[in-house]
């Protein structure tokens, strides 16, 4: 059974989703599954929506939240490797590619990161292409990776496209 908490945050309304062991996924409201009930958030939930406040408002740079990675092997890996790109932090998708083992596979990095869940906790957003910004799968696309970027004061000109 899954449980549910709305946030509003500076980027758009959350959902956050539990499975009360370990947070699932992270939603913007246009994209979250429907119906949802979030009148009774578990634990985790409301954990996370106070670690989000933190991180939106610069006192947060890690999560300490169990995360539930759902996807295959592959994505498994480039999302672990992920975590290890520290806030304030980019990386091409060959580097990250190369350090989820997989150093020829740079294009499929890209298509791992769009599908990950936890966009959000396991920062899509700090990858960009070698020739610049590049583009960025999760919700509302390119001005969402450029806002979170700003945020963790990791943009500079010379990323842009």
């Amino acid at each position: 059974m899954y449980t549910y908490f709305y946030k509003e945050c500076p980027i758009g309304p959350l959902w956050i989703m539990s499975d009360g062991e370990a947070i699932c996924a992270v939603y913007l409201e246009k994209d979250a599954p429907h119906p949802i009930d979030g009148e009774n958030p578990d634990a985790l939930c409301r954990s996370c929506a106070a670690q989000l406040r933190e991180y939106f408002a610069g006192e947060r740079k890690a999560f300490d939240l169990p995360l539930k990675m759902q996807g295959t092997d592959f994505q498994k890996k480039v999302w672990t490797a992920l975590l290890q790109i520290p806030y304030g932090t980019t990386v091409t998708y060959g580097d990250l590619a190369a350090l989820a083992g997989h150093p020829k596979a740079a294009r499929a990095v890209g298509t791992a990161l769009r599908g990950n869940p936890l966009w959000l906790l396991i920062p899509c957003h700090r990858v960009v292409s070698a020739a610049g910004l590049g583009g960025y799968g999760g919700p509302q696309g390119t001005p969402i990776k450029l806002w979170l970027l700003k945020l963790e004061g990791a943009l500079c000109e010379s990323k842009r496209d």
